[in-house]
């Protein structure tokens, strides 16, 4: 059982999120927000585009 991903690309707030830049990240970029909510509409397979992209 892997780990929840967490970023704010593929959080369903984050066109209206006033912590994006506040919020802390561990070092794989993954934030720790509590408002986090994943986006059901973003794939997995997307999720592991927007990952491989932000790694670059």
């Amino acid at each position: 059982m892997g780990l929840e991903k967490r970023y704010c690309s593929i959080c369903a707030w984050r066109g209206t999120c006033t912590k994006r830049f506040t919020v802390s990240t561990d070092s794989s970029g993954m934030v720790h927000c509590p408002d986090f909510t994943r986006d059901l509409s973003i794939k997995d397979s997307e999720i592991d585009e927007i990952e491989k992209k932000d790694k670059k």
